[in-house]
């Protein structure tokens, strides 16, 4: 067997054997990967909040369409295929930390020269890359959606703590379920658990998938209705005429 067939072989054992000792007590294992992720999503909506708080002069003219009105089911697939994207990409960093940590060192006696320098510290590597590839898309999504919650703040003539406060019932959801493969992947790396990683990844995809679902749903046909009771306003309608948006209080 060479060294890719025997490392394949060995992450095959390994998740099996995971999966096995989770299942004594599942209710341990995903509550510290929610714990995490739900503190995630909590400094993710903090940041935005001080974002849009901190942003001047620029309105956001806003459509009809959710959270600020109640949409239908293509609203409802657009917004879980956006989302199911994101949960790829997350997924993917969990997977390749595995690779990293765990398949890599098995295959570095086979190797020689840089490329045997790269397997033996593949671990490291992986957690660099991550760490900024994780800080670079949260410091991005906190000033893109905190910039977007300000115009919309300054359109509406209404708070940015107030919006925030309508969308979180499905923001919270959303989220939390989107980080769960990255906060199992954090897990993991401290403990050195790299074998797990592979694991992981099916079980948090298998929790997250049925959450983004729900709050998919809620951000359509909920939120509109939180939003206006917050609010005491309607959003107003933005409709095309001669190529240009007119908006019609």
């Amino acid at each position: 067997m060479d060294a890719s067939a025997y490392a394949f072989a060995h992450g095959v054992r390994q998740t099996r054997a995971t999966l096995r000792v989770w299942q004594r007590a599942p209710g341990a294992v995903a509550g510290r990967w929610v714990a995490g992720a739900a503190l995630a999503a909590a400094g993710l909506l903090g940041a935005v909040l001080l974002v849009a708080w901190l942003d001047h002069g620029y309105q956001q003219v806003i459509s009809l369409q959710p959270p600020f009105a109640v949409g239908n089911l293509r609203n409802v697939l657009h917004i879980l295929a956006s989302n199911l994207l994101v949960l790829a990409l997350h997924a993917m960093a969990c997977v390749a930390g595995f690779i990293a940590g765990s398949s890599l060192p098995l295959q570095a006696r086979y190797q020689s020269g840089i490329s045997r320098w790269v397997h033996e510290r593949g671990a490291r590597l992986a957690i660099a890359f991550v760490v900024c590839a994780t800080a670079f898309s949260l410091c991005t999504q906190a000033y893109v959606i905190g910039h977007t919650l300000a115009g919309v703040s300054g359109f509406l003539h209404v708070s940015p703590a107030l919006l925030l406060l309508g969308v979180l019932p499905h923001a919270v959801l959303e989220l939390t379920s989107l980080f769960l493969p990255l906060a199992a992947w954090i897990i993991a790396s401290r403990k050195g658990e790299w074998e797990q990683l592979l694991a992981a990844t099916v079980v948090t995809v298998a929790l997250a998938v049925p959450m983004l679902v729900v709050a998919a749903l809620i951000e359509v046909y909920v939120s509109p209705h939180l939003f206006t009771a917050l609010t005491h306003i309607h959003p107003p309608i933005v409709r095309r005429s001669g190529g240009w948006l007119v908006v019609v209080r």
